[in-house]
């Protein structure tokens, strides 16, 4: 009752000035708050529009008379607090009615409803809520964010002349709310006497109101504006952030997007013979080097805490034909091996393109350089391989190249020369890395038949003298 009587007389005195002419009377003046109950067409489709229902149904519940949190008046010295409750009782009707089992979750749900505005301190600015006896009251209907529109500076001016009317030692103005109203009266200096006959029309309706009534709704109103002109360092929750309006879609979209997702997961977009026929193929491959099926010698590193088969591999001379083999399974494979990169290259310089698994390699380091070094290594790399005269150049087409330097110019980072790097890549993998295969260098060492240098088994001849010395 204390809400709905409050908006009546609010939709009567609180009217903006819409026109350049002054008006003589204040009822020619349009409502700033639209009837309770009403929403804004294109509210409806904001998710914020969809944020504050939840809440508000929520709100609802807390102030069910029988079942919501207890309300009531409490006589402090010689005067009374009408309509309050405690932090305590509200965090212990959240977890108690809501699938809350946390008293921190149930703290930040009740901050989140501060912060709207839904729920406030009576003698704070500051919008949150803490679990200990200070009193708070909930927000009037007709203050809900989904049920008020964006007020206005004028709005906001008319309250601000209004509290200065009314008694200084309970609505004193703070510090900002004075700053504020200095640059409100500054900025609307032509029309503050309108302002200013509005703001002394309100103040004489609530003189002729309750005491304890008065001071129920002189708190609502000061939440309102306390969430829609917050105090130095508190947040602003009905600022529109740009990326989340971006990202905001109706919550009809929401769910259709989600049906329709769901039905993209039903649907199989490979058959299951051919996944599981890529599957067998993968593990057949890789089976001999599984040391958990394929019983490595010496025995398993991870069975039995024996080192020796992982030192016999990296330190040995005679690479073992097992990991050669591995090095027909892909380029990556060939790659990702010290030895089987070095005799990569060994191969390349005998093609005279070795130049691509330089550039390759210097490519790999830059992206784990120092951040320091970062912009000199990217100069280097360009002046040796890409940059016109270059002692070892890559081939790149022009339009690769042209790339590469622009991002050189604007912004040299670590990574401006990847799309050089997947070109020389696939060129490897396609060309250099299948003649590797090929090539009688790689089957040789694969087989075990490299030749090595041997010793003469004829021996040397002294060398003979014919005709005799003297």
């Amino acid at each position: 009752m204390l809400g709905a009587s409050f908006c009546s007389n609010r939709r009567q005195n609180s009217m903006a000035h819409r026109n350049s002419r002054r008006s003589d009377s204040t009822s020619s003046t349009t409502n700033r708050f639209p009837p309770e109950g009403t929403t804004n067409e294109k509210d409806e489709d904001n998710l914020d529009h969809f944020i504050y229902k939840k809440m508000e149904s929520i709100l609802e519940r807390m102030q069910d008379p029988h079942t919501g949190v207890i309300v009531r008046t409490v006589k402090s010295f010689m005067s009374k607090i009408p309509s309050v409750f405690t932090g305590a009782d509200l965090i212990s009707w959240i977890l108690r009615n809501l699938d809350v089992d946390d008293t921190t979750e149930a703290l930040h749900v009740a901050h989140l409803m501060g912060a709207h505005g839904y729920v406030f301190p009576i003698d704070d600015h500051i919008l949150t809520v803490k679990n200990d006896g200070a009193y708070y009251r909930f927000q009037t209907p007709c203050f809900w964010l989904s049920r008020s529109s964006e007020p206005e500076n004028t709005d906001y001016a008319v309250y601000l002349c209004k509290r200065t009317m009314q008694n200084k030692q309970r609505l004193e103005l703070a510090d900002y709310e004075a700053e504020n109203l200095a640059r409100l009266q500054k900025m609307f200096s032509r029309k503050w006497e309108f302002i200013f006959i509005q703001a002394e029309a309100q103040a004489k309706v609530d003189k002729k109101r309750d005491k304890l009534e008065r001071k129920v709704l002189d708190s609502q109103e000061r939440a309102f504006w306390d969430v829609h002109r917050p105090a130095p360092g508190c947040v602003n929750t009905t600022d529109v952030d740009i990326k989340k309006t971006y990202r905001a879609v109706k919550p009809r979209q929401i769910n259709g997007r989600i049906e329709h997702l769901r039905r993209q997961i039903e649907r199989r977009k490979i058959k299951v013979s051919k996944v599981a026929e890529s599957y067998l193929s993968y593990f057949e491959q890789y089976m001999e080097f599984d040391p958990f099926i394929t019983p490595p010698e010496p025995s398993n590193p991870w069975i039995s805490d024996n080192t020796d088969h992982w030192e016999q591999e990296s330190t040995t001379k005679d690479i073992p034909q097992r990991r050669v083999k591995r090095w027909s399974f892909s380029v990556r494979e060939l790659l990702k091996d010290n030895a089987g990169r070095e005799h990569f290259r060994r191969f390349l310089e005998k093609e005279f393109s070795a130049e691509n698994l330089k550039f390759w390699e210097a490519c790999q380091k830059l992206k784990f350089t120092a951040q320091n070094d970062v912009e000199t290594m990217v100069q280097e790399i360009y002046t040796e391989y890409l940059a016109p005269g270059a002692c070892d150049p890559v081939n790149v087409d022009c339009k690769v190249a042209e790339t590469v330097k622009r991002r050189i110019t604007e912004d040299p980072d670590r990574y401006c020369f990847d799309q050089a790097e997947d070109h020389i890549y696939q060129l490897m993998k396609n060309d250099s890395y299948n003649r590797y295969l090929r090539s009688d260098m790689y089957k040789e060492f694969l087989g075990g038949t490299k030749k090595k240098p041997t010793r003469s088994i004829i021996p040397k001849l002294p060398s003979l003298s014919i005709g005799g010395g003297p």
